[in-house]
C-alpha cells in the first residue's frame, strides 16, 4: 500500500473526488491478491478532472500515450478517444517506478454520484482512500468479465456473505 499512499494523499490534498475500483479495491475489502495498478473513477467535471491530472503529474506520472495529460479533462477529447481508439482507461505511469501505474476511466461505468455515495472510506497510515462498495465492485467486474474479474467476484461475494448477520445470532 505504501507505493500508492502518496497518490491518494495528493488526490485528497487537491480535493479530487475519486473512487478506487479494480484489484486494489478488492484487496482493501479484504481479499489478498496481486495487483499492479490503481484503477480510479474520478469525477469527470472539468475542474475535478484537471485537479486529478495535475496531482498525478505533480507526482511524476506521465500518460502512456503521447498526449497532453490535461486533455483528459476535456469531455470532447475523451469522447474522441472512446470513439476512435476504443479507449476505456487513460493510463498514467511513473517513469522512475514502473510498478506505479494509474488507470483513469475515461467514462463513468456507473454514474459517478451513485458510485461515490455508496463508496467506503478506508484509513491508511498517513491518509484515507475512497473505495467502491462491494456490490458496485461486483457490478463493475461483471461488466469487465475477464477471468481475474470472475475470480474476484467469487471472493467479494464470500466477503459479503461473511459480513451478513446470521438469522440465529
Amino acid at each position: 500500500m505504501a507505493l500508492f499512499e502518496p497518490l491518494f494523499k495528493a488526490l485528497n490534498d487537491a480535493g479530487v473526488r475519486y473512487v478506487v475500483v479494480g484489484g486494489l479495491a478488492v484487496v482493501l475489502h479484504g481479499h489478498a491478491r496481486l495487483t499492479v495498478d490503481v484503477d480510479l473513477v474520478v469525477d469527470l467535471d472539468e475542474g475535478q478532472a484537471l485537479r486529478a491530472i495535475d496531482a498525478l503529474v505533480g507526482l511524476g506520472l506521465r500518460p502512456r500515450v503521447p498526449v497532453n495529460p490535461r486533455d483528459f479533462a476535456d469531455r470532447s477529447i475523451r469522447e474522441t478517444w472512446i470513439r476512435d481508439r476504443g479507449m476505456q482507461v487513460f493510463s498514467m505511469l511513473d517513469p522512475s517506478n514502473p510498478m506505479r501505474v494509474v488507470d483513469l476511466f475515461v467514462d463513468h461505468p456507473v454514474p459517478f454520484e451513485e458510485l461515490w455515495s455508496r463508496s467506503r472510506e478506508f484509513e491508511l497510515r498517513d491518509t484515507h482512500v475512497r473505495v467502491a462498495s462491494i456490490p458496485d465492485l461486483i457490478r463493475l467486474k461483471r461488466m469487465a468479465g475477464r477471468p481475474q474479474d470472475l475470480a474476484d467476484i467469487e471472493q467479494l461475494e464470500a466477503i459479503l456473505k461473511a459480513k451478513r448477520p446470521r438469522a440465529n445470532d
